[in-house]
């Protein structure tokens, strides 16, 4: 019988997205059981994968990595001991596979014993048939034992089993792969599930989650006590533990805003870097036992001594949950504004408190995504994005940024790096030619028109979700006029950013 895999194991073994994958069986190029795919069909469906054919899916990954402006992720070696685990496991599984021949060919040989003594009952007729059937049996058997094909989807399958461990979370059925050393809470976030939890290095115990099914390791030490009950039934710190085998782990996975806990802690400058002549990239870091955790698209207060605070959206994915990427526009006379342009520096501290709103992606729609940025909205925007390609969700997105003038344009290579690396996305620039922060009168005529060649060139527009950002004015003629175009309020998504 041919090897069953889940769908997000076949999506990584032929180098697709999880999204692209369903859209074939929903297409019905491929069939599916029960949200498995057989490996021979798998093959079928993408004929061109081979076993050493990897590069389109590293060369994605890589400029998805760099496009965030996280690290870029090598596929390291889990540790020793996760290793040597997992490779004793392969020999369980091989040791079993070959006793189960063993006994397989005992039952051949009684089986044949078996029919040698009916022979002698039979009459000359019914032991030419069972003759024929004896001979029959033993081509079949001769050709079950022949090596024959080997898939090698199979092959790869088998490499990717000693190289990262799959982790399903019940009852919401998301599910990642655990690669290198990281941990499960670390593989979690990098796949973009809101998993819960609070330092991330073993103090707070919100972490906690029970183990259903497979085998873990802890490889790192933890100062939180897991009462004794909890132990017996299977509870772990998922930041303290990594996954050995394929896992299955029963966690709560946050579905909204109200399930992420307002935060209060301090952060150190990175770096503060110019993008243009107002615009500046400010880079925050938390301590290495406190994170931030927040939903795409949240914003947060950001704290500077006593006096100084800015509502600022967060421009950087969830997934790198302790270092934050802020866009500050220089607003002359704005203390805030003034003091991170003309004074703020690296190492100083800036506090933060949040994360507030509710313009946050909704992952479980199979709609198309537009992403419309006025000006400086684009830092949600990005976060939102960045959030949306960690998902792999597969659905096409669109990225609109609008400026009032070039210069609002900034960071332009980020979208580009988007569009390069994904077939689904698609990057378009605009200049309206007027400040965004005071569309009246004929501007309002001209961003209309604007909005209204957009989608006159992609009608399908109208079959997506919209998510806006930035300044009010233009905000709010951009939501009128999606709405005007019917489309219902849980379709168009708005953030105001000052």
């Amino acid at each position: 019988m041919s090897q069953l895999l889940s769908l997000s194991r076949a999506a990584r073994l032929v180098g697709v997205t999880r999204g692209a994958m369903q859209k074939k069986i929903q297409n019905g190029e491929m069939p599916s059981f029960d949200g498995t795919v057989n490996v021979d069909d798998l093959l079928a469906a993408y004929p061109g994968a081979q076993l050493e054919d990897n590069s389109e899916f590293d060369r994605v990954n890589y400029i998805k990595q760099r496009a965030f402006g996280k690290r870029v992720f090598e596929r390291a070696l889990p540790e020793a001991e996760v290793l040597a685990a997992r490779l004793n496991e392969l020999s369980r599984e091989l040791a079993t596979q070959q006793t189960q021949v063993k006994h397989f060919n005992v039952l051949l040989d009684r089986l044949r014993a078996k029919l040698g003594g009916l022979e002698e009952q039979f009459q000359d007729i019914e032991k030419a048939r069972l003759a024929e059937f004896r001979t029959w049996l033993k081509q079949e058997v001769s050709a079950a034992m022949e090596p024959g094909y080997l898939n090698p989807l199979s092959v790869r399958d088998s490499i990717l089993r000693v190289m990262a461990a799959h982790v399903t979370v019940l009852p919401s059925g998301h599910d990642f792969f655990i690669d290198g050393p990281d941990t499960l809470l670390e593989g979690a976030l990098r796949a973009g599930i809101p998993l819960n939890y609070g330092c991330s290095g073993g103090n707070c115990g919100m972490c906690k989650a029970r183990v259903v099914s497979g085998q873990i390791k802890k490889v790192r030490q933890h100062d939180y006590v897991i009462p004794e009950k909890e132990l017996n039934q299977g509870y772990v710190l998922l930041c303290s533990n990594t996954a050995v085998s394929d896992v299955e782990i029963e966690a709560p996975v946050a579905g909204s805003v109200q399930d992420i806990p307002f935060q209060q802690l301090p952060t150190k400058v990175k770096s503060v870097e110019p993008l243009n002549h107002d615009m500046l990239l400010l880079h925050l870091q938390t301590p290495r036992s406190t994170r931030l955790r927040f939903l795409a698209g949240q914003y947060v207060t950001l704290q500077i001594g006593k006096s100084l605070s800015a509502d600022l959206p967060i421009a950087s994915c969830p997934c790198d949950d302790r270092n934050l990427l802020f866009h500050v526009k220089r607003m002359p006379g704005n203390l805030f504004s003034d003091y991170v342009f003309d004074r703020l520096k690296h190492g100083d501290e800036v506090g933060v408190e949040g994360p507030q709103g509710e313009f946050i992606l909704h992952n479980k729609s199979p709609r198309p995504l537009v992403f419309i940025a006025f000006d400086n909205g684009f830092a949600p925007i990005r976060s939102v994005i960045e959030h949306a390609m960690s998902l792999e969700s597969g659905e096409s997105m669109h990225l609109y940024r609008i400026g009032s003038d070039m210069d609002g344009l900034y960071l332009p290579n980020v979208g580009r790096a988007w569009a390069d690396a994904l077939d689904n996305f698609h990057y378009t620039t605009l200049v309206t030619g007027y400040d965004l922060r005071a569309v009246t009168g004929r501007r309002e005529e001209t961003l209309k028109a604007m909005l209204q060649g957009m989608v006159s060139e992609h009608p399908e527009m109208r079959d997506s979700d919209i998510y806006l950002a930035g300044p009010e004015s233009a905000l709010n003629q951009a939501e009128a006029f999606f709405l005007g175009l019917g489309l219902p309020k849980t379709r168009v998504f708005a953030s105001l950013v000052k």
